[in-house]
């Protein structure tokens, strides 16, 4: 059983920056391809960002290309989000998502594709 306990919401105002944080348990860490997605109230899941196992390749949504980073410590089995100016419409909550299948069924940005989840950390940001 794979856990992801996400960290580091929080309200911050328009054009400040929060880091996320999400720990995975579990040896193969480095072997799982991660993701973030959001969801705010009313409104689908949406796709933020994901990263390969190595960090070699990353993915971003439209919404947050050019101001968010996405890294991983396989070290410390943690992928952060790094949210630059943020913005009133990135309000959310977000949760961090694991890809633990050795054949994967979609894309990096595709919600399915990935088999475990965080419960999901809330960001607020004013304007």
């Amino acid at each position: 059983q794979v856990q992801l306990v996400e960290s580091g919401g929080g309200l911050v105002q328009a054009g400040g920056s929060l880091r996320l944080a999400c720990v995975v348990s579990g040896r193969a860490f480095n072997k799982y391809v991660m993701g973030w997605f959001r969801q705010a109230p009313g409104k689908e899941r949406e796709f933020v960002a994901a990263i390969t196992y190595s960090g070699s390749t990353t993915l971003y949504g439209d919404a947050v290309k050019g101001r968010f980073t996405i890294s991983r410590d396989n070290a410390k089995n943690t992928v952060s989000l790094q949210m630059n100016s943020l913005k009133p419409e990135d309000t959310a909550v977000y949760y961090c998502a694991a890809d633990t299948s050795v054949l994967p069924v979609g894309g990096l940005s595709v919600a399915r594709r990935y088999d475990y989840w965080g419960q999901g950390t809330q960001v607020t940001v004013s304007s």
